[in-house]
């Protein structure tokens, strides 16, 4: 029953760690609060915490304010021991509820975690608003993760000496195992719950995510163009709002022919990005509204609020300064049109003015976050780059020819012939992650399991017809498709589960019109927004969505077929849970 936290003068937690009894004694105190008093869920772990030790924090902090003193130590009813001390603006308080640990235990744990804060952070930790931002990472959508794998493989393709080298290895490599692809973050599960582990990590409790970690410490300008990042765009869910394409900085670097580490890094004028997003998105509904001959004159809770827009904008002219002089034109002729007292403005002409105040906007971004002379041009220092890929060439020098054979040859098909005969090919995708588990068709001409020439071909354009014929069902709304295609038979299923693996049950889907976005990875975000349709009547719980495609041989008979649909799916639920590392 053990705990150490850091909190900030406001007596926000900025930090903390605690073992596996005192993380489930804690829940279980307020699951049993949340049934007394009806209320609808649990709180998160991190509100919990904050909740827990609040009183604690804001005592300590007024003492601190009236009489420069506050507590060292003391024992709570249920025999439990505090240690605080503070350090600056920021509040350390160790706990132990089971003896185990006494008041010089807990002192000198709150000094050791001190000192290996300061080794961490410098002189960051002088400053308790900066220190919260170094420790969280947010997962990511898995459109933006295969868009970077995409780019990632661009700059560094596959040549003919290592599909050979791979080949070679295939040759002697076992069939009967199964692997499934690492799992992604547990944050892109949508949940703050806990993930069962024998290592019970600290956490740094600030909401806003940022992906991967930038130091300012370790910025400068670097004297390489073989170092410097590129600028991707990557969606992002921040504490108070969201931003589609907030901008970071890719680092992309070779470990071994074939497997490269990509570094995110969150650019330092991110805010920046957030704001002009907010601001991008209000003038486009504007500009909607004016279109359709709505007037903007008086006063609307409706989105956007134009008092509220007028000092958001005004507001962000100040602070950005001498990059938005057009833009301060622009909004100046836009706002003695849209509030002038007279009213005698052109419609036409106050479109225009917002569209001139919505061009400006992208002007600005693109200077800051497009343009090398605008834009902020600290990078990871080379140094650290060349630090970060030692590391990780280091922990994963044993696993390095196993990732790259199974990189090629992820599942054997072989391997399911036993259980699911005359099953010829499959895919099941787990969409709520972008997840997918399929056999390798081929890797090159010499390591195909179909052999080489016409066949592999062939499969894999069936493969590829059912994906097509599939995508176009579940646009017009159904979610099962049976047919029969030549000597094949092809099946294709979408369904939803709760976290448990518990089916839940079908419900009519939405039909798209012709012209709305293709359903796919890169096209746009049709499951996720499928994902929220359907979790419209299952607010309590977590909603997966799979989708499974099969092609068996057609002399199977149609029973069996959907007989070993269903054993396949429940055969590959489980690895699909299973993380590769």
């Amino acid at each position: 029953m053990k705990c150490l936290l850091i909190a900030s003068e406001s007596a926000q937690v900025l930090f903390y760690w605690t073992d596996h009894e005192f993380e489930a004694s804690l829940r279980q105190r307020f699951e049993d609060s949340v049934e007394q008093h009806g209320e609808v869920h649990a709180p998160a772990f991190e509100d919990s915490i904050n909740t827990l030790f609040a009183p604690l924090l804001i005592s300590c902090i007024t003492l601190n304010e009236k009489i420069s003193d506050t507590y060292t130590s003391f024992v709570s009813e249920n025999n439990y021991l505090f240690i605080v001390h503070q350090f600056g603006e920021c509040t350390y308080i160790a706990v132990n509820g089971d003896g185990s640990e006494n008041e010089d235990d807990l002192r000198r744990k709150i000094f050791v975690l001190k000192k290996i804060i300061d080794v961490r952070f410098g002189l960051v930790t002088l400053d308790a608003s900066i220190l919260k931002k170094n420790r969280n990472a947010s997962s990511l959508r898995p459109s933006d993760l295969l868009s970077l794998i995409l780019i990632a493989q661009d700059m560094y393709p596959s040549d003919g000496s290592l599909e050979a080298l791979i080949s070679k290895d295939l040759a002697n490599t076992p069939v009967t195992e199964e692997f499934s692809t690492p799992e992604l973050s547990p944050a892109a599960h949508g949940g703050g719950g806990s993930v069962g582990s024998s290592l019970h990590v600290p956490q740094f409790t600030d909401s806003v995510p940022q992906v991967a970690e930038d130091t300012l410490q370790a910025l400068e300008s670097l004297p390489s163009e073989d170092c410097v990042p590129k600028r991707v765009f990557l969606d992002a869910n921040l504490k108070d709002n969201y931003c589609p394409m907030m901008p970071h900085n890719m680092y992309c670097m070779s470990l071994w022919p074939g497997i490269t580490l990509l570094l995110l890094t969150k650019v330092p004028s991110s805010h920046i990005a957030v704001s002009l997003y907010q601001l991008l998105d209000a003038f486009t509904v504007l500009e909607a509204k004016l279109s359709d001959g709505q007037e903007l004159g008086h006063p609307s809770p409706v989105y956007p609020n134009m008092s509220d827009l007028r000092q958001r904008m005004d507001k962000f002219i100040k602070a950005v300064g001498v990059l938005t002089r057009q833009l301060q034109s622009a909004w100046l002729d836009f706002k003695n049109k849209a509030f002038s007292k007279l009213d005698t403005g052109n419609p036409q002409e106050l479109l225009q003015a917002c569209r001139n105040v919505k061009s400006q906007l992208c002007l600005v971004y693109q200077q800051y976050f497009l343009l090398k002379v605008a834009g902020d041009s600290r990078h990871l220092s080379v140094n650290l780059q060349t630090k970060t890929l030692k590391i990780v060439q280091e922990k994963l020098m044993d696993w390095k020819d196993f990732l790259l054979v199974k990189s090629k040859r992820n599942t054997t098909m072989i391997s399911y012939l036993q259980d699911f005969p005359g099953l010829v090919h499959f895919i099941y995708v787990d969409r709520t992650v972008g997840q997918m588990i399929a056999p390798s068709l081929n890797t090159s001409e010499k390591s195909t399991e179909l052999g080489k020439g016409p066949l592999a071909a062939f499969i894999k354009s069936k493969v590829w017809s059912l994906v097509g014929m599939g995508r176009r069902y579940l646009q017009k709304g159904y979610t099962t498709l049976t047919f029969r295609d030549g000597d094949y038979y092809c099946c294709y299923f979408l369904w939803f589960e709760n976290e448990i693996g518990y089916k839940l049950p079908v419900i009519e889907l939405p039909v798209l019109s012709d012209d709305s976005a293709p359903i796919g990875m890169l096209t746009g975000d049709y499951y996720r927004k499928l994902l929220r349709y359907y979790g419209k009547n299952h607010s309590l719980e977590m909603i997966k969505c799979f989708e499974l495609l099969t092609i068996h041989l057609g002399v199977i008979p149609t029973e069996f077929v959907i007989q070993q649909c269903c054993d396949l799916a429940r055969k590959l639920w489980e690895p699909s849970r299973i993380p590769l590392l």
